[in-house]
């Protein structure tokens, strides 16, 4: 029946039919199947969603489209314009810079790659930027946001695996520097070896009154981040903290918030958290299943058999993500996959956080990955240009970031200098 199950669900995946009713649909035939209790398939719809720590995902979402709404997303731009803007590839650096600010806020690719595009891209073109080179860095950079912390895909994991939300946030944060700094060092030699040159260069006066424009947005992450890492708040107090601050700098200090600009947005976020809840309400009756039929156990088992060791896991493991991450959206696969592959790498004596955050970046590449690459739809739309058309530039940065998973992969103090040290 397991077998029957996964045949079931991927032919649904298909058929294109969405991932809540393939999962869900798949899960409680295999229910009946077994002669499990019907009443079961609802029970656990409910406790999916009966979670405390997931209330952390709507307010997230939330707090990414009222930066937008507010004007605070622009006011980063603005600000980190006047630091690198002169530069050569100044205006793919601004980009870049950008999205791992706003992704330290956001926690969503998808949101990070629609808010940050549709200001930088057209400034890029205007400039004399290749409009495909400019879409590619943004896919890319937008991937950023579920590595830097928050992240939407780090708290999926942590209620799949039982793992410290807080400990998961921090290990983010050097990979996320590492991967920004590869990505704007090839955006840099692109831009010098094409010619685009930079804009002005800002005088000390012109920074300081960009900074104090937007001192506000930039102290969002301070308060967000260092309240969780501080022990002020938990992770899930932290994203209605995050929404609580948006709404009160676009209503009362940078004044772009109105009462129709928030119902507008209440309304964008709520159709996108109803699309991710349904499919974790679904999720859980599938890992119910597969935790029935022991197929966590038995998947370690045969890692750890053909692997032999850790090394060579990692090294399997990768390429596993690497493959399923171009067809998989990151929140479906790592719901599925988190608590079937964790027990092989923590039987290996992988830590359960280093391990979490290969999964991370492997989905986050992934998500740039042809040939379902929900970054390259996104800013493919947001350039206007077609999909085939940022295939090619975007191939690059996914050879660097391959490059850089492997080093943080066979590297763990890259993830876990930073819990270690706090604790």
């Amino acid at each position: 029946m397991i077998v029957l199950m996964f045949v079931l669900m991927f032919l649904l995946f298909v058929l294109t039919v969405p991932v809540a009713t393939s999962l869900g649909l798949a899960s409680a035939i295999t229910v009946l199947g077994l002669e499990m209790p019907a009443g079961l398939v609802v029970q656990r719809f409910f406790s999916g969603l009966n979670s405390f720590t997931l209330l952390a995902i709507p307010f997230f979402i939330l707090a990414g489209a009222l930066m937008e709404s507010a004007g605070i997303s622009q006011r980063i731009v603005d600000f980190v314009a006047t630091m690198v803007g002169h530069y050569h590839g100044g205006l793919a650096t601004i980009l870049i810079i950008s999205c791992m600010f706003f992704g330290a806020l956001s926690g969503s690719a998808a949101a990070t790659a629609a808010a940050i595009g549709s200001i930088m891209i057209p400034n890029m073109v205007k400039r004399g930027y290749d409009v495909r080179f400019s879409a590619a860095t943004q896919a890319s950079a937008a991937g950023l946001a579920v590595i830097i912390p928050p992240s939407i895909s780090m708290i999926l994991y942590c209620v799949a695996t039982n793992v410290s939300i807080t400990s998961m946030f921090v290990a983010g944060v050097i990979p996320g520097i590492l991967l920004g700094l590869t990505e704007i060092l090839y955006a840099w030699y692109v831009s010098r070896k094409k010619g685009y040159a930079g804009d002005r260069k800002y005088t000390w006066k012109e920074r300081g009154t960009s900074f104090r424009k937007a001192i506000w947005a930039l102290f969002m992450p301070v308060i967000i981040l260092g309240g969780i890492y501080s022990g002020l708040f938990t992770a899930t107090e932290a994203s209605a903290v995050a929404v609580a601050y948006a709404i009160f700098v676009g209503f009362v200090i940078y004044k772009e918030l109105t009462w129709k600009k928030l119902m507008n947005t209440f309304a964008e976020a709520v159709i996108l958290v109803a699309v991710i809840m349904l499919v974790l309400s679904t999720a859980d009756l599938f890992a119910y299943v597969l935790t029935f039929a022991q197929i966590p156990t038995i998947v370690a088992n045969f890692f750890i058999s053909i692997a032999g060791n850790k090394y060579i896991f990692l090294l399997l493991i990768n390429l596993f993500l690497f493959l399923v991450g171009m067809f998989f959206d990151p929140g479906p696969g790592m719901i599925i996959l988190a608590p079937i592959l964790s027990p092989a790498a923590v039987a290996l004596g992988i830590d359960p956080i280093h391990f979490g955050l290969i999964m991370v970046i492997n989905f986050s590449i992934g998500a740039i990955t042809p040939p379902f690459a929900v970054n390259l739809f996104v800013s493919s739309q947001v350039a206007g240009i077609k999909y085939e058309q940022i295939v090619r530039p975007i191939l690059p940065y996914i050879a660097l970031l391959a490059i850089d998973q492997l080093i943080i992969s066979y590297v763990p103090p890259l993830s876990l200098l930073l819990p270690g040290l706090l604790g």
